[in-house]
């Protein structure tokens, strides 16, 4: 049985691992990915990066200029209560003005390659099977299926929703949080080259009811003769009587011909996939074992982005990771490596916080009737509730509105 010794170790090749392997190889660090797909492989997503994602791709040096492999959109075409608004992205400092939507199969691969590029060391088809211990019960590395260990002095697991080596030294999931649930396919469209995402929070003909499921569709437009077609649940614990399939059904089969889909023609399978928020795996370091972006809850409750805080976790946890390694090994590191779970409750927690007030109100049908009936008549409220569900402001430096959610944040628990 081979042991191999690095610096780091990740777990998983997503946005959020090839991220924390790009930030730390390019510090000089000795960084070993071990991914269990080959590349490129489907993964199910919304496949839409709103500009915190932009700018999270553009940190790490990213060309996004391609227009043949990107496709833009300028903000979400918002449809509720028989209204419909077309909301541009603010313009603010802090975040560009504008999306992408990529298939996270094409994403997910150039990611890789961009961290072999900055030195890190990416092996596909390797499955991680359990962490390695050492006598004080510290995770000193992990054991793969086919027997080999990889030591290292840290790891970080970036497995997502399943988060084996988080579960092996009991880090399980909160199920008090919530815990979401999206469906998905690729349909053929004429709009394939919509400049706006569009978001539905009718989900059936009569919109929002005592029966129907809380959450929304979309339809984000993929430049290549298709469209990504799905609903999300973003809290299971309001979930109806209907699965989510169901739900996602009835709806395509109610939208007008306008949308420019045909649910009846050859699209690929429906597939589904689990949306962890509230950073509802605690804490996201421990003996040895940093989390990063699903494997530590960090989806948004919002709106089921994932993608942007994958990458933002991913570039905080390095940072903690170079300064700990900076330290001295012992009480010195080990402090260091403790204020990373703080990192992300300063960051995130009191966001998270609004995002679970947002579910329960969502889960009240009479409430989503009104707000989307009389809200989506004023644009410059839906701009605002952009801002807010969006996670995008420049804070007390920006103007009234930016102001306003940066007081609302800071008055809101973390925690």
């Amino acid at each position: 049985m081979a042991t191999q010794q690095h610096d780091v170790v990740v777990a998983g090749a997503g946005p959020a691992g090839s991220s924390a392997a790009w930030w730390l190889a390019r510090a000089g660090l000795d960084v070993l990915v071990l991914e269990k797909s080959h590349f490129p492989r489907e993964k199910v997503c919304g496949d839409g990066l709103t500009p915190r994602g932009v700018a999270a791709l553009s940190a790490m040096g990213v060309d996004v200029s391609a227009t043949a492999d990107w496709q833009r959109h300028r903000g979400l075409r918002v449809h509720g209560g028989g209204q419909v608004v077309e909301v541009d992205w603010p313009r603010l400092a802090r975040w560009p003005s504008g999306g992408l939507i990529r298939t996270r199969a094409d994403l997910d691969a150039q990611l890789a390659r961009h961290a072999v590029a900055a030195g890190a060391d990416i092996r596909f088809g390797v499955t991680v099977t359990e962490p390695l211990l050492d006598d004080a019960g510290r995770v000193c590395g992990v054991r793969t299926a086919d027997g080999e260990e990889h030591r290292a002095a840290l790891v970080v697991s970036a497995e997502g929703l399943s988060g084996r080596l988080a579960k092996a030294i009991g880090l399980t999931r909160r199920t008090d949080l919530p815990l979401g649930v999206a469906v998905r396919q690729y349909l053929p469209t004429p709009r394939t080259h919509d400049p706006y995402l569009d978001i539905s929070f009718d989900l059936t003909a009569q919109g929002p009811d005592a029966a129907s499921m809380p959450g929304y569709g979309w339809f984000f437009p993929m430049g290549d003769g298709t469209a990504n077609v799905g609903f999300g649940l973003l809290d299971t614990r309001y979930a109806g009587e209907d699965d989510t399939r169901t739900v996602y059904r009835r709806w395509i089969a109610s939208l007008p011909a306008s949308w420019g889909i045909d649910p009846e023609s050859p699209g690929t399978p429906l597939r589904g996939a689990g949306l962890p928020t509230s950073l509802s795996r605690r804490p996201a370091y421990t003996r040895g074992l940093l989390l990063v972006g699903d494997s530590a809850g960090t989806v948004n409750p919002f709106n089921g982005e994932g993608i942007s805080y994958a990458m933002e976790t991913a570039r905080t946890a390095s940072e903690v990771v170079l300064a700990a390694l900076a330290a001295p090994a012992g009480p010195a590191r080990e402090a260091v490596l403790r204020r990373y779970p703080e990192r992300l409750r300063a960051e995130f927690g009191a966001h998270h916080r609004l995002g679970a007030l947002f579910l329960k109100g969502l889960a009240r049908p009479e409430l989503v009737r009104f707000a989307t009936a009389h809200g989506l008549k004023r644009p410059a409220a839906v701009s605002v509730a952009l801002r807010l569900m969006g996670n995008l402001s420049d804070g007390r430096d920006g103007d009234a509105v930016d102001r306003a959610l940066d007081v609302l944040h800071r008055l809101t628990p973390s925690r």
